[in-house]
């Protein structure tokens, strides 16, 4: 008991820390301008209250007994309160602002809902006891109802989250009675609330089911998920036709990252190597379309004759990488990388090659694709185009995973002195994995280059390769449709949400440390990482016992 107390104690001390940290630099009341269900749950307050919930969830967690559980999570949502009381009360009474800026009235009146001093100081002790008790009760929940509940109330932010966009596609009327100026109505949160708990509660049990039964042809080609593709093929193709340019312009970037990560994804999830330079090859494909199709260059080439050398040059960069690092593994290798990504950086901006290059002004009018008499000069023109080279580079990482040379990036990937004992060409396979993976970084530069009409040196940042990084870490490690849900997660919506740009990366942070520490395989893993990482890895086949000899 006192143990568990201790440990409450600590979750409650370290989710006030927190908590005060959201409010002080500015979150709290930046988030709350957004509403999400009426006028009153803003994305400020749900920061607060996943906050309390959280807390409540880890303390109940930690007990052995239901009720010292949920009093656990009580005496931690207290403390959580607590801290946020002190700080009104602070904020209240010295000049808190002076060091604090964000320590400001407005601040006050978010965390009290516009009360007394008196009470207003009781609202936040309040609010985390009794939201850290409803997190407490939803651990005690059954997996499956905790995973159909979270899910639901999911589903449903997202809808208030994405408010503006859906309200523009639904009809008039029916649009007014789902949404509000701000957010969800109380109707449609209510309404997506029973009919989203419903739909995923049938899922999640259609899913449990099928893992019970033995895996045949035609459970992997079930009516259902025969459906969900035809959906998802007929979503894409007429997505161009519906939304609008910026949807169109946000799913280009989307469909741009998404061919990087898979090829990063044979690197780093196929053959386990460290690239923290792939921003490199992205812009040698970039500025090499550039170089061949604008009309101040030497050459004068069109779009598709400057795409197989913009391409092929990216996959030389990948060759001369590879040749000098083959030995390095690790910190190391990932060092190494950097200091190539650097060094195309430092090139492009060079004196050397700025009569060709462009220097810091970079190179403008690069040629469009043409069809016949059609040229790609929109958005939604370029969507079609992103979308084929998506298709083309998963049909290809997926014939690459299932074949020989996959398996041999898997086996070096585990154990590189083994794979190489068992006769598997080291040299030839890393080169491979750096050569491909450059090639799919290449093909995403040339097309953005041709999509943006011009090519600048700080398109090309480290911090690009540190994005496709974490698409693949969040989608999860060497799983291909962990690579489009990591970009849909960590490119699509801040693109969506650019008016919390400032805290971009503070949240990209605090997603990767919370996925490494309870979600390590990824948001949608890989089968073998996801045995490997909770040891529940079984035999691929059933292991027969030997026949015992008979008695002479």
């Amino acid at each position: 008991m006192k143990t568990e107390l201790r440990t409450a104690l600590r979750i409650g001390l370290l989710g006030g820390l927190v908590a005060s940290h959201i409010c002080l630099v500015g979150m709290l009341e930046t988030f709350a301008k957004r509403n999400l269900i009426g006028d009153y749950l803003s994305m400020g307050y749900l920061l607060l209250l996943t906050l309390f919930l959280f807390v409540g969830y880890k303390a109940t967690q930690v007990a052995q007994k239901a009720a010292t559980g949920l009093l656990c999570a009580i005496i931690a949502g207290g403390i959580t309160g607590a801290s946020l009381s002190d700080l009104v009360f602070l904020t209240q009474n010295f000049q808190l602002r002076e060091i604090f800026a964000h320590a400001s009235p407005a601040l006050v009146k978010l965390l009290t809902l516009g009360q007394s001093k008196s009470l207003g100081l009781l609202i936040p002790i309040v609010s985390g006891i009794s939201w850290s008790l409803f997190g407490g009760f939803f651990a005690l929940l059954p997996k499956l109802w905790r995973r159909v509940l979270l899910n639901t109330l999911l589903l449903t932010l997202l809808l208030g989250l994405l408010r503006d966009i859906l309200n523009s596609l639904l009809p008039g009327d029916f649009g007014k009675t789902l949404f509000t100026s701000s957010g969800l109505t109380y109707i449609g949160a209510g309404s997506s609330l029973f009919c989203g708990g419903i739909l995923i509660w049938a899922f999640l049990t259609y899913r449990e089911q099928q893992k019970l039964k033995p895996e045949t042809s035609e459970s992997r080609n079930s009516p259902l998920q025969k459906l969900l593709f035809s959906l998802l093929i007929l979503f894409l193709l007429t997505f161009p036709l519906w939304s609008k340019s910026f949807l169109s312009n946000v799913a280009d970037s989307v469909g741009l990252y998404i061919i990087m990560g898979l090829g990063l994804n044979l690197v780093v999830g196929f053959a386990g190597m460290l690239d923290l330079g792939f921003v490199a090859f992205y812009a040698i494909g970039a500025y090499t379309m550039a170089v061949l199709t604008s009309p101040s260059g030497i050459f004068h080439f069109s779009f598709w004759q400057a795409l197989p050398f913009s391409m092929l040059i990216a996959m030389s960069g990948g060759i001369i990488l590879g040749l000098p690092i083959l030995r390095m593994r690790g910190d190391y290798l990932a060092i190494a990388t950097l200091g190539f990504g650097e060094i195309i950086r430092i090139l492009v901006i060079s004196d050397f090659l700025k009569p060709y290059l462009g220097g810091a002004q970079g190179i403008t009018n690069i040629g469009k694709p043409e069809i016949a008499q059609f040229t790609f000069k929109n958005p939604e023109h370029f969507y079609y185009l992103i979308l084929i080279g998506c298709l083309i580079a998963w049909f290809i990482a997926s014939r690459l995973k299932k074949s020989r040379l996959g398996r041999a990036w898997m086996a070096i990937r585990e154990d590189e002195d083994v794979a190489q004992a068992m006769g598997i060409n080291r040299v030839t396979t890393k080169l491979t994995a750096f050569a491909i993976g450059a090639l799919f970084g290449g093909l995403s530069g040339a097309i953005f280059a041709s999509m943006v009409d011009s090519v600048v040196p700080k398109s090309f940042d480290l911090l690009i390769s540190i994005n496709v990084l974490a698409l693949i870490i969040v989608g999860g490690i060497g799983s291909l449709p962990g690579v489009l849900v990591g970009a849909v997660v960590l490119v699509g919506l801040p693109e969506l949400l650019r008016e919390f740009q400032e805290y971009r990366l503070l949240v990209y942070g605090a997603v990767l440390v919370t996925m490494m520490l309870y979600r390590p395989e990824g948001l949608w893993p890989e089968v073998t990482l996801q045995h490997i990482l909770h040891k529940t890895a079984q035999p691929e086949f059933p292991v027969r016992p030997l026949p015992t000899p008979e008695k002479k």
